[in-house]
This record gives C-alpha cells, structure tokens and sequence, in this order.
C-alpha cells in the first residue's frame, strides 16, 4: 500500500512538472513574450503610480478624524494594497482592448494574469474581516493557491498530489488533502462563529432586564456554544469520524481532571458566581487588603482595579471559599465610621453640632442619610466620640472622603475654639524620703 502511493506522487509530480516544463517553453513563443513584456510594463507603471499616489492619499487619510474605525482600517487596507489596484485597473482594459483588435489567443497570457491579481486583491479585501492574524494568514494564503491552482487549471492534479500525502489510524485516513480542508471549512465556521458571537454579545448587553452577571453568563455560554458547534460542524463536513474522537476526549479528559483541579474549580466557580449573582461587573469589593471595584468577570478569574490603577486577577475560588466584602452588592450606599476626642473642658453638645454640621458640608457625603455623632467614652486624656456617614459612591474611594472629613472637623474645631487633646502625662520629683535600714547583724 505504501509503494502505490509512492508511486502514484511520483506520477502525480511528474506529470505537474511536464506541465510546468511546457508552460516555460511557451513563454519563448512571440505572441507570449510580448505579453509577458507587457505585463511587466504595466506592473512598472502600476509601482510609478502608487509612488505618486500613496503620499498625497496618506496626507488626505489623516484629515479623516472623525470617520469610524472600520472605515479607517478599510482605508488602510486600500492604502497598502495601492500597487495591485493600479495594476488591476490597467491590465483590465489592456486585455479588452487586445480582444478586440487581435485574436484570443494572443491575450490568453494576460487574461490568466489579470485573472488572478483580480482574486488575489479580493481575496486579501476579505480576508480582513477576520481578526486573528494566524488565522487570517491561513486564510488569505490558502485562498491564493486554490484560486491560482483553478485559474490554471491545475486543481485535480493539486487534489491527487496532497490526497496521496497520508497516513492510516486504524479505520481514518488522514491525508494532506483533508487536513487543508478542515482548516478551511473550520476556519470559515470559527470566524462566522466570531461574528456571530459579537452580535449577540451587542444584543446581551444592550439588553436593561438582564443584570450584569446574567449577560456575561449569557455571553460565556453562547461562545462556548458558537466556537464548539463550529469546530464538530467543520470535523464532520471534512468527513471525520467522531466517534473514536469521542472516546480520545474522554480518557484525555479523566487525566486533565486529576492534574488540572485548580482550573476546572475556578471555571465551576465562576459559574456559580454568575448564577448566584453575588458578584457582578461594577461592584465595589474587599478582599484581604485589595480594595477596587470589578472590571470584568473572566471564566478562571475576576479582574478588579484598586484606586491606584494596579489590576488584580483574582481566581474564582477564592471569592467562592473566601470572605468577600461587597460594598454594593445590594445597593450603592457605604457608611463610614470616624473616630476622634476632644478636650474635656468642651462642650460636648457644642461638639456633635459642629462635627454633623461640618461632615455635612463636605462633597459627597449624603444629605438624605444625615450624619450623626455619638459619644462613645471618657478617655484618659479625652472624650471620645463617633462620627457616621453616608456616601454612594464608593468606587471614588474611601481614603479620600475620610481625609476630606478630617480637614473639615479640624477648620471647624479651630474655629469653634473646640481643642483636639493629645496625651498628658505629670511627673512628681520626690525627695529622698526613704529610711536607711541599718544592716543586720
């Protein structure tokens, strides 16, 4: 089996070279030189015109500031495929007017020539809705070889050659042929899954009866849908067999259960932090010494930025088997608690209106949840009071409106003549009074 298909590549490369060979021996032929000297002609020309060109359209693309992205990125494009636009634009009207002045024949070079820089501008145009660079090259490349291959006409043989190319396992055959086929087809299926994916993902979001967490869970789960439905699709349109697939997975999947735990308990994690709602996108949170509010929630972790602009990736588990405390995870309202003493020589009653009345001029705190202040002891060197507050918006920060408040205690008590004490300590010299013992013995 081996030695036949041995033989037949070697038949099937043989046969392309002896076309090749022909092809190379046409080119010396009058009627084909003077084409290839015209298309020479008009690629040089083509290169002339994107050099005259390509700055004054660079210098109009900068003026374009308000255009949307996609149209930017379009022009973009168009810009950097200049030279082969110009060389479509002249070779076209160059093989019509060759037709109708002379016989087919001696404009079937051009033709083939025009043919494909046509398909390969198309192609490199479309290629560009796909986003991943690798697969993008994939697509674009492999695009430009079937095209030249079937231009050409070299398609059946192409086919034979690469199908010969393959290997046994079992019952499945793979060949060179049906790998490239399954790139294709699943590359086709993954990027029309992407763009679907990103549909639905605008309509979840745009969506005001869903809450935060349910339209991530919603948008995780139609990924996982999308891609997965996409990859199978694409195996069994190329003809593979899932069955022995289906058995690989399950024994590959007992060996990832026992070394990859941590993961597969962060992603259940973070389905149920979805389901329970107890996290969500814009909640404000503690935990340990981190303080932020959550930027996105990820299926193996949860990103939350501090007020210093640090990012944390916290892995799910930890918020499921941790204490986590959420500031609004019911409603956006925080009490803050500051504790401070004056003097004993001061009013007391005199001491709470003036710290209510001064936390209450300060910004952000609440006018519908008033402050109030509370004496809480007698100290050794003070009376000691609790001042609380209300604010809505801890995603500003905490340390600031504290740090506001301080100041605005400390103008109003340098104005209301009311004295922050600090500790006093009294030391007494006493003579020496102690009675010498006299010694023993």
């Amino acid at each position: 089996m081996e030695a036949d298909t041995i033989t037949l590549t070697q038949e099937i490369a043989l046969g392309l070279w002896a076309q090749a060979e022909m092809f190379l021996r046409s080119l010396l032929r009058p009627w084909n030189a003077y084409q290839v000297a015209i298309v020479l002609g008009l690629f040089a020309l083509a290169h002339l015109l994107e050099h005259l060109l390509g700055p004054p359209c660079r210098e109009w693309m900068r003026t374009r500031e308000g255009w949307p992205k996609w149209r930017m990125r379009l022009l973009v494009m168009l810009h950097r495929r200049l030279r082969l636009i110009c060389f479509v634009l002249l070779i076209w009207p160059v093989i019509w007017l060759m037709r109708d002045l002379t016989w087919p024949s001696r404009s079937y070079l051009l033709a083939i020539i025009g043919e494909l820089a046509f398909a390969w501008l198309i192609i490199a145009i479309l290629t560009r809705l796909i986003g991943n660079s690798l697969l993008r090259s994939l697509v674009r490349y492999a695009g430009w070889t079937w095209v030249t291959l079937s231009i050409l006409n070299l398609t059946q043989q192409a086919q034979s050659l690469l199908d010969s190319a393959a290997i046994e396992v079992g019952e499945t055959r793979f060949s060179l042929w049906l790998l490239l086929q399954a790139v294709i087809v699943i590359g086709g299926l993954v990027v029309l899954a992407r763009f679907t994916a990103r549909v639905t993902s605008a309509r979840v979001r745009s969506n005001e009866d869903l809450s935060p967490s349910m339209q991530v869970l919603v948008v995780k789960f139609s990924q996982v849908l999308l891609y997965g439905a996409a990859f199978f699709i694409g195996l069994r349109t190329v003809g593979v067999d899932l069955t022995g697939l289906a058995v690989l997975s399950g024994a590959i999947g007992v060996g990832l259960g026992f070394g990859l735990q941590k993961v597969v308990s962060n992603l259940v994690s973070g389905i149920i932090i979805l389901l329970d709602k107890s996290i969500k996108p814009g909640d404000v949170i503690s935990l340990g010494e981190t303080f932020g509010w959550i930027n996105s929630l990820g299926a193996r972790y949860v990103s939350i930025t501090t007020r210093d602009g640090r990012e944390y990736l916290i892995p799910n588990e930890d918020l499921i088997t941790g204490q986590v405390v959420n500031w609004s995870h019911s409603n956006d309202f925080v009490r803050l608690d500051i504790y401070f003493g004056t003097a004993y020589g001061d009013d007391p009653h005199l001491v709470r209106k003036v710290a209510i009345d001064a936390t209450s001029g300060v910004p952000r705190v609440l006018s519908s949840k008033p402050p109030v202040c509370h004496i809480v002891g007698f100290g050794d060197s003070s009376v000691d009071y609790i001042l609380r507050f209300w604010i809505k918006d801890p995603t500003q920060g905490l340390t600031n409106i504290r740090g506001n408040v301080y100041l605005a205690l400390w103008d109003a008590f340098q104005e209301h003549g009311i004295s922050i004490p600090f500790p006093q300590r009294e030391v007494r010299m006493l003579g020496d009074a102690a009675r010498t013992e006299p010694p023993i013995g």
